[in-house]
């Protein structure tokens, strides 16, 4: 209904916002939560710290040895790593080869981790430097009431 009254009103008709939501570390049966530092990667973590919980908290989709993974591949759907992947590295045919290595047992759970690791830790440092341009002068432009011109 609002698609239809807003141009009669002189407004843009509004679309369909979708969202996708990130899995907790843990996997998608668990929910991120602050109070559990290891539940997701913050935006003030350090290289360190995003190094320490991809490779030890974040649920692996991978078999439970080496042999097995190589043998019968990793289950992407419910990979913490692969899943971040899909939000986080920009070339969609690298995404697609690791898809395909790491599900047919090509690559191991270990190398989707580094992957991951390496792109995370690139754009949290680039947020992180971005912030600290960040100074009362800009907030105090940002917020300050403005007349909005459409």
């Amino acid at each position: 209904m609002t698609r239809d009254v807003a141009p009669k009103l002189g407004f843009l008709k509004p679309a369909l916002i979708h969202s996708k939501f990130f899995p907790a570390l843990q996997g998608n049966t668990t929910k991120m939560n602050a109070s559990d530092p290891n539940s997701a990667i913050f935006l003030t973590d350090t290289p360190a710290m995003i190094r320490n919980k991809i490779n030890k908290h974040a649920f692996s989709g991978g078999a439970v040895t080496k042999e097995e993974q190589m043998k019968n591949g990793a289950n992407l759907s419910i990979d913490v790593s692969y899943q971040y992947l899909k939000f986080f590295l920009d070339d969609d045919a690298k995404l697609a080869q690791i898809g395909e290595d790491y599900s047919s047992g090509k690559m191991l759970t270990g190398q989707v981790k580094q992957v991951l690791i390496d792109i995370l830790v690139e754009r949290v440092r680039q947020h992180q430097i971005a912030r600290s341009a960040v100074t009362d002068d800009v907030i105090k432009a940002f917020m300050s009431v403005r007349p909005l011109i459409f």
